[in-house]
């Protein structure tokens, strides 16, 4: 089987001939490996796709991940302005929602005249056309409820989910119907089998298990309804402990869910497995960055033999890797995956 067909048959909860492997994102691992930058990048579609190949030869995991770095494009799409850093992805540099009227001022068809989004939507076809006979190609963005907190800002939303719930409720609308533009012509015209979300500040560490059940778990679903409307996976990512609502995670009707290295993999088996798959969750910093080869080998077998033996499993690091991350350690993932046969 090729990479893509083993991780999309995990994705469909079957079991492949091997173990499914990939990285979660690695846009700034890539790009600094690459030799370049991400605002150089942003400007150059055919370079942006030229690095996402050279590095899909490097890396060889089952997904690539087009964007990865730029998601916070998609808030600035709407009026905002990016800082670019030396180290690391863009930032937003200011929050654009303050309140309804300022939502209602939006206009989501702004998305479509975005540089950046543009660059990074033909990036991704290229890719596409490319490789993805070979490797699942995604576009990778945040998740409705981190995008509405970078429209409205962090903190403010947080304090909102007790105060204004019902203005929360209307910008993770908003930022749902936003990402539904976004990936759409990337959808209707076949170019992905699989749109990534990344929803972090949907984190067990920052909402508790209702506010994820109100603010993010039904405007998730709207979302992976829309895909699967189009013949697409979803694969989600939340960072935290969400070991307390690994019951919920199904509802979402993502694909896969990807699971910080916090989340107790064992209880995920028992939780998920027949019901959807799921990915992890080796420790980004202390085994992938700090870690040995021999640490990232144990780590791997022993997340395998808990979670990943009946198939509907992904191995994963629990997050989006650091740039620094040495490329040993990268490859020992992967190989420990690709030397697992079932």
């Amino acid at each position: 089987m090729t990479p893509r067909e083993t991780i999309l048959k995990a994705f469909e909860g079957g079991k492949a001939d091997r173990v499914p492997a990939t990285l979660f994102g690695a846009g700034m691992w890539s790009i600094k490996r690459y030799g370049a930058s991400f605002q150089e990048l942003s400007e150059d579609a055919v370079r942006m796709s030229d690095m996402l190949v050279a590095m899909s030869d490097v890396l060889l995991c089952d997904m690539v991940y087009a964007g990865s770095g730029y998601n916070n494009f998609h808030a600035s799409a709407m009026g905002g302005s990016i800082k670019f850093r030396e180290i690391g992805a863009p930032d937003l540099e200011a929050p654009l929602i303050a309140t309804e009227e300022d939502l209602q001022k939006l206009d989501i068809s702004r998305i479509d005249g975005d540089k950046v989004v543009e660059t990074t939507r033909k990036a991704t076809k290229l890719t596409n056309a490319k490789i993805g006979n070979n490797y699942a190609v995604t576009l990778t963005a945040w998740g409705p409820f981190t995008l509405a907190a970078r429209l409205v800002g962090e903190e403010t939303m947080m304090k909102a989910t007790f105060k204004r719930p019902a203005f929360v409720e209307q910008v993770v609308d908003f930022a749902t119907r936003l990402l539904i533009r976004l990936y759409e012509p990337l959808l209707e015209d076949g170019t992905l089998e699989v749109a990534s979300l990344a929803d972090p500040t949907a984190s067990g560490d920052l909402i508790s298990k209702k506010q994820f059940e109100r603010f993010a778990l039904p405007y998730l679903r709207k979302f992976t309804d829309w895909a699967k409307s189009k013949g697409a996976h979803t694969l989600l990512h939340i960072c935290g402990n969400t070991t307390d609502r690994l019951d919920l995670f199904p509802a979402t009707g993502a694909s896969c869910i990807s699971l910080d290295h916090k989340t107790d993999i064992v209880k995920a088996r028992e939780v998920l497995h027949g019901k959807m798959c799921f990915g992890g969750n080796v420790d980004p910093v202390k085994i992938m960055l700090n870690g040995s080869v021999q640490d990232v080998e144990e780590a791997c077998k022993g997340i395998i033999r808990a979670a990943g033996m009946d198939g509907g499993f992904v191995l994963m690091p629990g997050c989006d890797i650091p740039p620094t991350v040495p490329y040993e350690n990268i490859q020992k993932l992967i190989q420990v995956a690709r030397e697992w046969k079932f």
